[in-house]
């Protein structure tokens, strides 16, 4: 048997492991406990299922190695339901046992994943340190003496140790994000309802999101389309009526200088400073926003009647079983009881106000780039003073969900001390693939390494116009869960064309071997019966036929019926669509 202890869990890498016939989903599970007997109390976990449960899941999907998540090792904060495990929202004496699992966990297991167990949180979710639960406090995965980040404590260090590949989280406040600055991972918030609460206890209901965390971009990304569905039992469910794109060149909003508070950490501010230099050589163009709306809206969450939205979730439990309760936890629920409907309407009617100031913002700029946690601290300093370190942590966080955002927190980089820190990326409702894209680019991350071999059967299609990445039709391709393989360019045997379309596309005709121009273009692969049914969605005239590519390759691609350009504007000379609508933004149509 393959030794298994250096093996990665990435999704792509077990995958490609259970196809090869070099490991199978028994002997993942096999290596996961193991890993777990081998850090012994780490507080990670609050109900970890008996090996031979984890086992026998892994028995039954073996043969269905073609589920999209068959065989991936994952884990759930303990305000999640699953059925038959108790919940215990990492309070012991509110402890139920479910009879049905929660939406999102559902459509996990029914993908193929495999449940390893759920895990440590700051009591009914409330704090983003990770010391408020009775069953230990988690520390960061690089310093024992510092916090993981809460409430996803547990999950964040799960992914972090390499115990499963992903996990999931909620996030009100930050919590999807700051655990995964504190542990160097990828941390999705997706936009609040596209994917289901139903079932996961409520922190605050109207804000609540299940979130996702991993080790890369690629792994969020499959995990979000898997449970991105519109489910009739959660009144808050959303289906995100498209991918909203972003202008090309990205312009990235950062708060004024006089903004920004690190809160005396000299090497995060370095940090950040660093990675926005990082975007900018990415092509990114840095433009500095009035961040003040945001920090208003931030401080609605704890100061205004969101802390109700808590004591109405969980309120009459804490009242009534104050002993068993954290006492920080119970007097930031406790203040929910006594606000008004009048001090309700009014904070409303502010938050309305900062949501129109806020939108004004989102005119000059595509997305924000935040720093996730302005610092880091150690355990025994949050424990001395709960409340003030708590809501520093929360500086770039609080607002997000208040202003029906999307956001992707991903490593920005370690401090001198080995501690990780991380940014923020943060879009309008439902950008949440466009944030993918300026993810990978930013952390280097090929959706899928050259070297990789292709699922057995997968089709690779060239697109060279409005399904490349960060254009309006990408979505069509993401949703099929397609896969990026790289950028090239064609044969030069090709002419573009400027189509009057909406949305605007370009047309890709053949005009004869070395008698044209290299046209960019996009490599993507799609399971064969992706690939059929996005056929049948393309309108005339564009058409699919075989490309030719500037290393001799041959490949599905799009075309362009002839008739089609007559009229159209000649663009051979831009190189590809992507140089063409740049070009666009500064000198206008090309004549």
């Amino acid at each position: 048997m393959i030794d298994l202890s250096a093996l990665n869990l990435e999704i792509a890498m077990l995958r490609s492991g259970y196809r090869s016939g070099d490991f199978n989903p028994g002997e993942v599970v096999r290596e996961v406990y193991r890993r777990i007997r081998e850090r012994g109390q780490d507080a990670v976990w609050i109900h970890l299922l008996p090996e031979s449960e984890a086992a026998a899941a892994a028995g039954r999907v073996a043969d269905r190695l073609d589920l999209p998540l068959a065989g991936v090792p994952f884990a759930v904060k303990d305000n999640i339901d699953v059925a038959g495990i108790p919940t215990t929202a990492g309070c012991p004496a509110f402890t139920y046992i479910p009879e049905v699992s929660a939406t999102c966990v559902s459509l996990l297991l029914e993908a193929g994943a495999i449940l390893i167990g759920k895990t440590n949180m700051d009591q009914f979710a409330t704090g983003l340190v990770g010391v408020r639960s009775p069953f230990g406090a988690c520390s960061s995965f690089y310093h024992r003496e510092y916090i993981s980040g809460g409430s996803s404590s547990g999950s964040a260090v799960a992914v972090a140790a390499s115990l499963v590949s992903f996990s999931l989280g909620t996030d009100t406040a930050g919590s999807g994000r700051v655990p995964a600055a504190f542990n160097n991972l990828i941390g999705l918030k997706p936009t609040r309802g596209l994917v289901s609460t139903t079932g996961v206890v409520p922190a605050c209901r109207s804000l609540d999101c299940v979130t996702i965390f991993s080790s890369h971009i690629s792994d969020a990304a499959l995990v979000l389309d898997t449970m991105a569905v519109e489910d009739e039992t959660d009144p808050y469910s959303r289906t995100a009526p498209e991918n909203r794109r972003f202008l090309r060149p990205n312009r990235f909003g950062v708060p004024r200088a006089g903004q920004l508070n690190f809160f005396g950490d000299a090497e995060a501010a370095a940090l950040y400073e660093a990675a926005l230099h990082r975007l900018e050589k990415l092509g990114g163009e840095r433009i500095e926003i009035d961040f003040q709306p945001f920090l208003d809206t931030a401080t609605l969450l704890y100061g205004g009647p969101w802390v109700a939205e808590r004591y109405a979730a969980v309120g009459e439990f804490v009242k009534n079983h104050r002993e068993d309760c954290d006492p920080v936890v119970a007097g930031i629920i406790e203040k929910g009881e006594f606000l008004t409907a009048s001090e309700t309407f009014q904070a409303f009617y502010r938050l309305e106000a900062l949501r129109r100031e806020t939108a004004r913002v989102w005119k000059n700029i595509d997305f924000l780039a935040l720093p996730t946690a302005p610092t880091i601290y150690r355990i025994e300093d949050v424990r001395a003073n709960p409340l003030e370190l708590n809501s520093n942590l929360g500086t770039y966080t609080n607002f997000v969900n208040l202003l029906d955002l999307a956001a992707l927190a991903a490593p920005m980089g370690f401090r001198a001390d080995g501690l990780p820190l991380g940014i923020t990326f943060i879009g309008p409702a439902f950008s949440d693939w466009e944030l993918f894209r300026v993810g990978r680019a930013f952390t280097g991350e090929p959706t899928r390494r050259k070297n990789d071999a292709l699922p057995e059967n997968e089709i690779i299609l060239a697109v060279a116009g409005a399904h490349l990445s960060g254009f309006p039709l990408n979505y069509q391709l993401t949703q099929r869960q397609a896969t990026y393989l790289e950028t090239i360019k064609t044969a030069p045997d090709y002419a573009l064309f400027a189509l009057d379309t909406d949305p605007p596309k370009p047309g890709l005709v053949q005009v004869g071997p070395n008698k044209g121009v290299a046209i960019e273009t996009e490599l993507w692969s799609l399971a064969p019966a992706a690939f059929g049914s996005f056929v049948a969605e393309i309108p005339p005239p564009m058409c699919i036929g075989t490309i030719r590519l500037a290393d001799g390759r041959a490949v599905k691609g799009f075309l362009c019926e002839e008739h089609a350009t007559r009229k159209a504007q000649p663009i051979s000379v831009m190189g590809g669509w992507r140089n063409y609508m740049a070009s666009l933004e500064t000198l206008g149509p090309v004549g």
